[in-house]
């Protein structure tokens, strides 16, 4: 909606349409990716198949999907991927990261740009960032990896893996040829002493229950967006009116609703694919303490922790999970300085640029260094009592909630104008 002033009533429309028909798309794919998840799983497992035939299926039904929704736009997933293959089989093994790095996010901010200045900031019926962006992290990570020794000299990861495709996660080299291979669940139930259980061999952990549970919390997700969302727009945070008449206080609260009626859709959609990827088999984590079998690998986000945050870290670390670990790997772990700062530069240029984004991670530095320095200074003074935790607790939820609303609005005006006015 904040677009609106830059593209006019047409190109509005136009816009409004093309969002339209990607979230048709994208609900269609991972719809059809989840009943053809349970049928690999079914028929396609490591004792129904070999390695190669699984890898096969995966790698066209992955390439149908780009092709299916993207068209000839698919090309550029295409070229990314050749390129960085070429990359990884001629260059040294010191240097294979960086050079991976270099192309894969420079492709992808050459095509961010033509988003934005050939397209008017419009949004295309076929807009292929979003995979684009999921593909930038598999081949940085799987560079990152065979730079360090984790990965094998083949370089055959599967880039277009339909489960994670549309909407990721990115998801180690190791984990996934485990995966395929059939080897995956097994080396995680090794890790636990099963005979002290009561078992004789190893149990054969099913996915379903996990899977299930999944989907209710994406259809819960997607009810709250067809209502939520399209009754608190951000945009009218933003209103003359809204601004001239509303108390500071009630704006505050305001901001807090528009903020928590975003979130749907990015629990409706990592949740969804994280379902998909259950439901191939994949994702299996190991059992958790009280003997339950957990698939949460590749999971994306932790919703509880996310809403119950009492620090910016905490916010962080439970949103956009395998986004996250994707930036500490091959960014946050290896800068020579300034790691935090550089870090969330490049969260924003992976996004995209738009103004918006660049606001708030440019924000969220000084949040985070500003939360770490409270929490290291202040913290200590309210351990000694329980009331005086409880009330520690509070007050950080409230001002760790009310602090990512103030830095993610730009997010998702995007523009420059509405972020200005916002700020004022």
């Amino acid at each position: 909606g904040t677009l609106k002033s830059h593209l006019g009533g047409e190109a509005f429309q136009l816009a409004n349409k093309a969002v339209q028909i990607l979230l048709i798309n994208f609900v269609a794919c991972q719809l059809f990716a989840l009943l053809a998840a349970f049928w690999f799983r079914i028929y396609l497992g490591p004792s129904h198949a070999s390695s190669a035939v699984r890898h096969a299926f995966a790698t066209l039904f992955g390439i149908y999907f780009a092709v299916f929704c993207f068209g000839w736009y698919s090309i550029h997933l295409f070229v990314l991927v050749l390129m960085n293959y070429g990359i990884m089989n001629m260059a040294s093994i010191p240097n294979i990261h960086r050079y991976s790095f270099v192309v894969a996010m420079g492709y992808l901010t050459l095509c961010h740009i033509s988003r934005i200045y050939i397209f008017h900031y419009g949004i295309l019926t076929t807009d292929f960032s979003g995979p684009l962006m999921i593909i930038t992290q598999k081949i940085t990570t799987l560079a990152c990896q065979l730079h360090d020794g984790k990965g094998i000299s083949s370089h055959e990861d599967n880039i277009f893996i339909p489960s994670t495709f549309c909407a990721g996660p990115c998801s180690n080299y190791k984990d996934y040829i485990a995966f395929i291979e059939g080897r995956h669940v097994h080396m995680k139930l090794l890790e636990v002493n099963w005979k002290q259980k009561g078992y004789d061999r190893l149990p054969d952990p099913s996915p379903t229950g996990a899977v299930m549970y999944k989907l209710c919390i994406t259809l819960v997700s997607l009810v709250l967006f067809l209502t939520l969302t399209k009754n608190f727009p951000m945009a009218y945070i933003i209103d003359n009116e809204f601004l001239e008449k509303t108390p500071f206080l009630t704006r505050l609260g305001y901001l807090y609703v528009v903020t928590q009626s975003a979130k749907p859709k990015y629990y409706f959609a990592w949740t969804l694919a994280d379902a998909v990827n259950n439901a191939a088999g994949y994702g299996f984590s190991g059992v958790d303490e009280r003997g339950a079998f957990r698939w949460d690998l590749l999971s994306n986000l932790n919703i509880w922790n996310i809403e119950t945050a009492t620090s910016f870290k905490m916010y962080i670390e439970n949103w956009n999970i395998q986004t996250a670990a994707w930036l500490k790997r091959v960014c946050y772990d290896r800068a020579p300085w300034y790691p935090t700062a550089l870090t969330f530069v490049l969260s924003a240029l992976w996004h995209g640029i738009y103004p918006g984004y660049y606001f708030t991670f440019l924000t969220g530095i000084l949040i985070t260094l500003a939360a770490r320095a409270i929490r290291n200074n202040c913290r200590h003074y309210f351990l000694s009592s329980v009331p005086l935790k409880m009330t520690y607790d509070v007050a950080t939820w409230v001002v760790t909630q009310l602090a990512v609303c103030y830095t993610v609005a730009p997010f998702v005006m995007l523009a420059v104008e509405p972020t200005i006015k916002f700020y004022k």
